[in-house]
């Protein structure tokens, strides 16, 4: 089949320096703030996937130009009121809950009704978790189903600011949220269960009128309307996330080393370098920096000689909460009994990811015992495959490909893994970094 790929071979020791793709989620929100800047914002190493450009698409609709180059990209800001409200808008948001969720906020006070779309996966989101708060600024949000995409979005003018709960540790919801703030007046306050932070850190680089106090639990963000953005000029650093693929795939191999260059490890994302770390896999950081706001390192990897298992402290969930699946696969060779719990979040993304975890460890021989938050595995620090596996039939979420090419890379067997182009909603260059590994 076109659109799929088999892997036959396990794959060697090796030794390689590679330098992965930018960060998705800070790529959209710089497209986001840069739409909103008082003037030109230039980005480089801006991730062009799917899901960036469906963000550019988006700013588009709504009177915003860029102009987008082989290594870099401009938006052209025409301030904080600058976007043009048509009548008929309609935005597609593709595979991108972060694009969907986060943009939401800066339509809240649209003069016509705007509408939101997004393909089979992302329609089949929660959008009620955002809609919600929203509809507290004065917003009003019509959903499909009272839960789903197609949604209608209409302004107003009288917005008016609210305290917000956020007990997801969902950094979606929090930066709508922050970004309705943006909009209006008064004090918008947020209490929110912690998760990745970088709308917090643009907001403070940027120095607009936001102020947080963490505590042990939540963080409270107080966040007031905002005048002017000055041109945000970024270089964005790589994405932990699809790094996360490569530390995986070291560790899972023989004898092997690899060193990821300028990546982003802010604490908030940095949950899979503990679990690893914790399960006995050797990571270290050099050459750390500070960049606006962010700390940015090189990784270095060198496979372990063996792998513990793990009881996974679920206060690390949303630093890792995009990471679970690949993560898995390194507690599928450990010795013992690895148990992950409070994933429920994980059946909230592209596609029921806790369930995808169980189908592929159970497809390679891997017990696992699973409920509805939390997954037990079995492992198996021998597991050598010399079976066939299909993995189909995955609402094209590129996490779950990805993690199946890390697998089979890894412990052998024939693989067809459907579905290639998944990739190019997040990582369109990740079986190229592949077969440069390889190679």
């Amino acid at each position: 089949m076109k659109n799929s790929i088999l892997i036959n071979n396990k794959l060697g020791k090796f030794n390689k320096i590679i330098k992965v793709s930018g960060d998705k989620s800070i790529s959209i929100r710089w497209v986001l703030f840069s739409s909103l800047a008082n003037g030109i914002s230039k980005a480089r190493n801006l991730l062009l996937s799917e899901d960036v450009f469906a963000a550019i698409d988006a700013i588009k609709k709504l009177g915003i130009k860029s102009k987008v180059f082989k290594n870099s990209c401009k938006i052209y800001g025409k301030g904080i009121n600058g976007y043009k409200y048509k009548k008929n808008i309609t935005i597609d948001a593709k595979n991108s809950g972060t694009l969907g969720r986060l943009i939401l906020g800066l339509l809240i006070n649209t003069s016509y009704p705007i509408k939101l779309i997004g393909d089979r996966s992302l329609s089949k989101r929660d959008f009620k978790r955002i809609a919600g708060p929203l509809s507290k600024f004065g917003a009003k949000l019509k959903l499909n189903k009272n839960k789903n995409l197609p949604l209608i979005i209409k302004g107003s003018e009288n917005l008016k600011p609210f305290t917000y709960m956020e007990k997801r540790g969902s950094a979606q919801c929090k930066s709508s949220v922050i970004l309705g703030g943006l909009r209006t007046n008064g004090t918008t306050i947020i209490k929110a269960k912690k998760s990745r932070n970088h709308t917090e850190l643009l907001c403070k680089y940027l120095k607009l009128p936001i102020t947080i106090k963490k505590t042990n639990k939540i963080d409270e963000i107080k966040i007031q309307k905002v005048k002017e953005i000055k041109p945000l000029n970024y270089n964005i650093p790589s994405d932990i996330s699809s790094c996360a693929f490569f530390m995986v795939l070291t560790a899972l191999s023989n004898n092997s080393k690899l060193t990821i260059k300028d990546v982003n490890i802010n604490p908030s994302r940095t949950g899979i370098i503990t679990i690893l770390k914790k399960m006995g896999v050797n990571i270290i950081f050099k050459n750390k920096k500070f960049y606006k706001g962010e700390i940015l390192a090189d990784i270095n990897i060198v496979s372990p000689k063996s792998l513990r298992s793990i009881n996974c402290p679920s206060k690390l969930n949303s630093a890792a909460i995009d990471e679970f699946l690949v993560i898995f696969l390194v507690a599928a060779k450990a010795k013992g009994i690895s148990y992950f719990r409070g994933l429920e979040e994980l059946n909230q993304k592209e596609s029921p990811r806790l369930k995808w975890g169980k189908y592929i460890l159970n497809e390679m021989g891997i017990k696992t015992v699973t409920t509805k938050n939390s997954i037990k595995i079995y492992g198996n620090p021998d597991l050598n495959l010399n079976k066939k596996i299909t993995i189909k039939n995955f609402l094209k979420d590129h996490r779950v490909f990805m993690t199946s090419v890390i697998a089979a890379l890894s412990f052998g067997g024939q693989w067809n893994i459907h579905d290639k182009d998944s990739i190019k909603t997040s990582f369109p260059n990740f079986l190229k970094i592949i077969n440069n590994i390889k190679n």
